[in-house]
């Protein structure tokens, strides 16, 4: 896996030894990346399930001011510190080894916002309805930002109760773009 743009551009990434981590791949990053393309400059970037932090790193590398990220596990946390060291990316980012809802009540009570949330929970997992509204509701997404969320094809019915959420697949891969400014 590498940087596909941006100041670190062609860095390869450590990734997670293991099936228990599905990094986003290069096909779907570079298609995240060409949507959200206008909304990274100056933006910070919140990167939900972090795992080897691959996007948040990307979102850094072609523009973000602050990427922070979020993972639970010890070993991907310290991945994650390597591959920013090794951009040269570590000052602008900001790492939190929690559970990822325990993470955003934390950052809703310290006001953080971002203007872009990525999440790529595992594809297994059913409470996408309740994690994006305890993002909306704990206010971590700017008024004019994007909840995005990977997710299986396969799992994307979730989506009906978000009437404004706009998908793309990228073949089993499901990319959901919501707007929480339009839900208030």
């Amino acid at each position: 896996m590498r940087i596909i743009a941006g100041t670190a551009k062609g860095m390869r990434l450590k990734t997670p030894r293991g099936k228990e981590v599905r990094p986003t791949s290069d096909r779907v990053r570079e298609a995240l990346f060409s949507i959200i393309g206008r909304h990274l400059a100056g933006a910070v970037f919140l990167d939900l399930y972090a795992g080897s932090g691959a996007v948040g790193i990307e979102a850094l590398s072609r523009g973000a001011v602050k990427s922070l990220f979020v993972e639970n596990k010890r070993e991907n946390t310290m991945l994650i510190k390597e591959n920013l060291a090794k951009a040269g990316l570590s000052e602008k980012a900001v790492l939190i080894k929690d559970d990822t809802e325990k993470a955003i009540l934390k950052l809703g009570r310290q006001n953080i916002k971002a203007g872009l949330v990525f999440l790529d929970p595992p594809y297994s997992f059913t409470g996408l309805n309740e994690l994006i509204n305890k993002i909306i509701a704990g206010r971590i997404v700017e008024q004019h930002g994007l909840v995005i969320v990977e997710h299986s094809y396969h799992n994307r019915q979730w989506a009906d109760d978000f009437p404004e959420a706009r998908q793309k697949r990228y073949g089993d891969t499901c990319l959901t773009f919501i707007k929480p400014g339009s839900l208030t």
